[in-house]
């Protein structure tokens, strides 16, 4: 079967995240958004994995769903489905090899609370897990994949957000050229990438080496209104083994959901400090340093790609499976009605859309553009057009500050 899912998140107990990140939020606004499966985030944090081992219950194989869930009042008729939970977490691995400090996040998925505990086990042997939601180790993210699979021989390390500059894979400040060189022995290990807000597919096709590496897409959000900013289509049974063997087989992910990578706050180089944003081109041409104060520029994703890729933009390796690249529905509401995205105006419209049509991914992908401007403004539907067909205006993001993705339309209501 075909179903959305967004693995990789976070709860309360990670540092920097919103206090509504508990499980029924979680399940709320899961529906709100149209996913059927969610990572639990933060599987690492005692006090979390408690909660969801009080709070979660068998559902499909390998999958979870609530105890109790909340009253249907707090989703729309129009959105509602079942929400199915899976066992997930983010670890930060900082650690010395070839001659240089890395900082590698990595994902991962678990098929059962006991792999959980014993993954939780070998990790309290290096570090503090009750510290933070997403614990920091001193840990080579190699060892790490020999933990996730001695806990679980279905155990999953996908590196996360693999292209970011401090915290990556192949991360311009830190990261390695290879999945090899990060993994030695068990590179083969690693089926998958998380290609991260800041590049799509399209840039991560540029690079062979990435041929037969599956790319998933999830939100890392902080929030659970940011959930499904970024998702994975699977086509394969609803059940963990089933996910398993997606990711790792390369057959059954039938797509993903993403930012306009331009919007991702570390794609292009820049110093933000300064206001200042530049191409590859031109940081080459200011010798890595920005122009208005001599510092060190950050560089991006768009750079790290250029100069590790070996095609041309464009290019498509023949199996690869389609993507669709979007703006999160609240924003294009408020840009429709030329409201803040967080005003009572567009969140107003923003469920009264989700009443009438259905979840966000539906209104946003596969909604008439004729009932969209019905239940709204003949702009909002007109941008959503836009977006569809990839008419965007953008101003990229650099150096930790959001980048933004706007659609034109033409002159019309705008109430």
């Amino acid at each position: 079967m075909k179903f959305t899912a967004d693995l990789h998140i976070h709860s309360r107990f990670s540092r920097a995240t919103s206090r509504d990140l508990g499980l029924d939020q979680l399940w709320r606004w899961a529906q709100l958004k149209g996913i059927r499966v969610v990572g639990t985030g933060d599987c690492t944090h005692p006090e979390w994995l408690a909660e969801l081992e009080r709070e979660l219950i068998p559902a499909e194989p390998g999958l979870l769903r609530l105890r109790r869930e909340p009253p249907q009042s707090q989703v729309p008729d129009s959105c509602r489905a079942p929400v199915s939970f899976l066992i997930s977490g983010e670890i930060s691995c900082i650690y010395r090899k070839g001659g240089r400090t890395r900082k590698v996040h990595c994902l991962v998925l678990l098929p059962d609370f006991g792999a959980a505990h014993r993954l939780n086990l070998a990790l309290s042997r290096v570090g503090n897990l009750a510290s933070d939601g997403r614990p920091i180790l001193k840990l080579d993210a190699k060892d790490l994949l020999a933990m996730v699979l001695q806990a679980s021989p279905h155990g999953l390390l996908i590196p996360a957000h693999a292209w970011t500059p401090h915290f990556s894979i192949f991360g311009a400040c830190s990261g390695f050229e290879s999945l090899e060189e990060c993994f030695e022995e068990l590179a083969p290990e690693v089926h998958a990438i998380e290609t991260g807000l800041s590049s799509d597919p399209a840039m991560n096709w540029r690079w062979s080496v990435l041929d037969g590496i599956t790319l998933i897409s999830n939100s890392d959000a902080h929030s659970a209104s940011k959930l499904g900013r970024e998702a994975t289509i699977f086509d394969t049974e609803l059940s963990y083994d089933g996910i398993y063997r997606a990711i790792a087989g390369g057959k059954g992910v039938a797509g993903t959901i993403e930012f306009f990578p331009e919007q991702g706050k570390y794609h292009a180089d820049g110093h933000r400090c300064c206001g200042v944003r530049l191409s590859p081109r031109e940081t080459i041409a200011h010798g890595y340093r920005c122009p208005a104060c001599g510092g060190k520029l950050t560089v991006g994703v768009l750079h790290r790609v250029e100069l590790l890729a070996d095609r041309p933009a464009g290019a498509r390796p023949g199996e690869a499976p389609p993507f669709r690249s979007v703006i999160p529905l609240i924003d294009l509401i408020g840009g429709a009605l030329r409201v803040g995205c967080s005003s009572k105006k567009a969140e107003a419209l923003y469920f009264e859309l989700l009443r009438g049509l259905g979840n966000e991914f539906h209104i946003l992908l596969e909604a008439s553009l004729e009932k969209i401007a019905a239940r709204s403004t003949t702009t909002l539907a007109a941008g959503i057009g836009r977006m569809r067909s990839g008419e965007v205006e953008i101003k990229a993001g650099y150096d930790g500050k959001f980048g933004t993705v706007s659609v034109s339309a033409p002159d019309g209501d705008a109430t």
